[in-house]
């Protein structure tokens, strides 16, 4: 089964509706930034502010709402999600219209589009789960993640060519836009709720009434189970810490090595197609391999990269550096990542879908958000190449947080009476 392997009309317009969001994302990628600079004469400190800040509360705020998105069925939360995040985006427009834009409603906006992003990601996961059978997820993950690459690729260029012509606001218009088109795309899906999507383990007064521990059900699941563990914390620190590097090589590419902004986003933008090309191997390596071989050697291998950034340098020679490495860790990325959800969501029970999916989203964020902060500090104390380096370094041991061995799967009913136990209703 190829390319060609067909998952179902509701799968492609749920395919259609994350393309749909995520072309929209990176056409407006950059765009609070430089609303914030251009449009609010806004200062580095404010900017740091509204790249850390908002994304750490909303994940703050997205933690009671994992509970309330696992005892709701899926496809209205996902309709409601983009909806939030269609409203919240387009008060931005209106207010530059009216004169009436201020720094605090950006804030306040990335905070809100945080929070709607956590609980999109952990309703979709927990409702592909239900849409299709087992042996089909790592084809789905794999489009998913190979329709992420493509709009990588396509959307920077496009959003910076009409922010160049019409101004960073018109993007994040465009962004609204494309949520506003995905639940219109998860809407067409068509068919009852009720037959399309099993019951919530709670419902009425019972699902509104959260438990205190229901907050920490996910993080509890993830940390009790052998294999999820060690990659829940792998995740954490080297998506951390990638990100947490990446403001620093922006600025040693653009400031100091003197690269314009067109071959900084060309080092970034051509290497993605390494994405596209690990998410097509991902399926036929699994085939050959096995999951556990595949996710430990690519998680390893794409570790061994980004240290290489510390010593990019000037001209053509530091630019072709740039996208070999970052061609070599994203197309490890690529082989990674759908090999990784797949096997998450394969080692989690239904009904805890979306709260082990929010409790991992929510501590990646949170922990992006600190180590940037972190990072930020370190650049402006060592220099921005030094602190890059001591990233890659770090980034080198993190493969020794992978799983050691492959761990007992058992199976969906045993896995629901030994992990819910009292808390089932």
């Amino acid at each position: 089964m190829g390319s060609g392997h067909r998952l179902g009309r509701r799968f492609g317009w749920l395919w259609a509706a994350y393309g749909t969001s995520a072309l929209g994302t990176w056409l407006a990628f950059g765009a609070f930034p430089l609303i914030a600079i251009r449009v609010l004469h806004a200062g580095p400190a404010e900017v740091a502010v509204l790249s850390s800040v908002g994304a750490a509360v909303g994940a703050a705020v997205a933690v009671p709402l994992g509970p309330w998105v696992e005892f709701r069925r899926k496809r209205p939360v996902l309709i409601a999600m983009d909806l939030v995040r269609f409203a919240a985006l387009l008060t931005i427009p209106a207010a530059y219209a009216l004169g009436l834009l201020t720094f605090l409603q950006l804030l306040l906006v990335s905070v809100v589009v945080a929070a709607a992003d956590i609980n999109f990601r952990a309703a979709s996961g927990a409702y592909l789960k239900t849409l299709l059978p087992a042996e089909d997820l790592l084809v789905a993950n794999a489009r998913f993640e190979s329709t992420a690459w493509t709009t990588t690729i396509v959307g920077p260029p496009l959003g910076g060519a009409a922010i160049g012509l019409l101004g960073p606001v018109v993007t994040v218009a465009a962004d609204a836009v494309s949520y506003l088109l995905s639940a219109l795309g998860i809407r067409a899906m068509g068919g009852s709720v009720q037959v399309a999507e099993p019951p919530p383990g709670r419902r009425g007064a019972e699902a509104a009434r959260l438990r205190p521990r229901d907050l920490l059900d996910g993080w509890r699941y993830v940390l009790a189970d052998a294999m999820l563990r060690p990659l829940f914390v792998n995740t954490t620190l080297f998506n951390g810490l990638v990100m947490a590097s990446s403001p620093l090589l922006a600025v040693l590419m653009l400031g100091g090595l003197g690269f314009a902004p067109w071959q900084y986003g060309l080092a970034f933008a051509v290497p993605s197609i390494g994405g596209l090309l690990g998410a097509r191997l991902a399926r036929p390596l699994v085939t050959r391999y096995g999951q556990y071989r595949v996710l430990v050697t690519s998680g390893a291998l794409r570790a061994l990269w980004p240290v290489g950034l510390a010593f990019v340098g000037p001209g053509a020679g530091g630019l072709l550096l740039v996208m070999g490495v970052e061609f070599g860790l994203i197309l490890c990325c690529g082989v990674y990542n759908p090999v990784h959800a797949t096997c998450r969501l394969e080692r989690t029970p239904t009904d805890r879908v979306a709260r082990t999916l929010s409790a991992w989203a929510v501590t990646t964020k949170a922990s992006t958000a600190l180590l940037t902060a972190v990072w930020g500090v370190l650049g402006s104390l060592l220099g921005p190449r030094t602190a890059i380096a001591l990233a890659g370094v770090l980034l080198l041991a993190t493969p020794l947080l992978l799983p050691r061995r492959p761990a007992a799967h058992p199976s969906e009913p045993q896995r629901a009476r030994t992990t819910t136990g009292p808390n089932r209703p």
